[in-house]
């Protein structure tokens, strides 16, 4: 996990004062283009890791070789956890190496550092888009989680109607490129999808935070809540092997593939809030994909079928096409 990486990194660069990428791939095992990604990460993070021109070359750690972490600052020392934390929620190995590392900071920066490593959850199952930006946003709204400060956020609905409100931040999660903030309000627990955040103003007010948060615990929880609500209609359909992944592109974790028939097609199950929901993404599809289920998938593809010829058909298509003359 890059979490380990990142941490074995800064440690060998302690004992060594200073390595090159090439070294540091052989360490870790990993590829001499791994190594220098994950410095450059570290370094555009804040921490203060930074390569040496001249004879030599490589990177160093400013401040020479060391054998803690005493020498960063609690900003350096907050950026090495908001990078490293969100691998280790699910590395045994990486969250052990953060729970050591911690240890050897300043006791003032050790409750920084911590909130940081679980400020971020990543959860890589995608819900049938591709939009993979990281929002500006979120840097604002992970301080304010670190820092623990209520912010007044303005935030737009699918309509684009602005509210504001002020929210308790309680964590970001990074859904495969999608962000949301999962905070706490008067009406309780609320999930923000981070793109649709339009002002973000942090306060110098104390968010309030349940004792015991378990983000990846409450991400869960959404996940639960959001996975009912988009799969309230299920379909079954049949298309060609080959275009399977087409339709899981078009329909996330909703679309699972149930066998073979005898013809070679596939049959898949597929899920969406509503009939209208599953007809308007297999339209496109025309004659490729065959719907055997249920009727009210069918009604609603007909329907749209319907109208398609209506409006755009034209008597050549209304009509059998008429014998050449002789």
């Amino acid at each position: 996990m890059r979490a380990d990486r990142l941490v074995a990194t800064l440690l060998l660069m302690q004992a060594r004062g200073r390595v090159t990428a090439a070294q540091l791939a052989e360490e870790l095992d990993i590829s001499v283009a791994t190594a220098r990604r994950d410095l450059e990460a570290l370094s555009s993070a804040g921490v203060p890791v930074y390569p040496q021109p001249g004879r030599g070359g490589g990177w160093s750690l400013v401040g020479g070789a060391r054998t803690d972490l005493t020498g960063l600052t609690a900003g350096e020392a907050t950026a090495l956890f908001a990078l490293a934390g969100p691998g280790a929620a699910v590395a045994p190995a990486a969250r052990s190496a953060l729970r050591k590392l911690v240890q050897a900071l300043p006791h003032t920066f050790r409750a920084d550092a911590e909130a940081a490593a679980e400020s971020v959850v990543v959860d890589p199952a995608r819900w049938g888009r591709d939009d993979r930006n990281r929002p500006a946003m979120v840097d604002t709204l992970q301080d304010a989680v670190v820092r623990r400060r209520r912010v007044r956020l303005g935030y737009a609905d699918r309509q684009g109607r602005r509210s504001d409100r002020p929210v308790d931040p309680w964590g970001l999660v990074d859904k495969d490129g999608d962000w949301y903030l999962v905070a706490g309000t008067p009406k309780g627990r609320r999930t923000f999808r981070v793109d649709r955040v339009v002002a973000a103003e942090v306060t110098d007010e104390p968010a309030e935070r349940p004792s015991d948060l378990d983000l990846s615990r409450e991400w869960e929880q959404v996940v639960g809540e959001m996975e009912r609500r988009r799969s309230l209609v299920e379909a079954v359909v049949l298309l060609p092997q080959r275009h399977v992944h087409v339709l899981r592109h078009q329909f996330g974790r909703h679309c699972a593939t149930l066998g073979l028939e005898d013809d070679g097609r596939a049959r898949v199950r597929i899920a969406a809030p509503m009939a209208l929901s599953i007809a308007e993404n297999l339209a496109g599809w025309g004659a490729g994909v065959e719907v055997l289920g249920p009727d009210s998938v069918r009604a609603e593809l007909a329907r749209i079928g319907a109208e398609l010829v209506a409006a755009h058909g034209g008597d050549e298509l209304r009509s059998p096409p008429r014998s050449s003359p002789a």
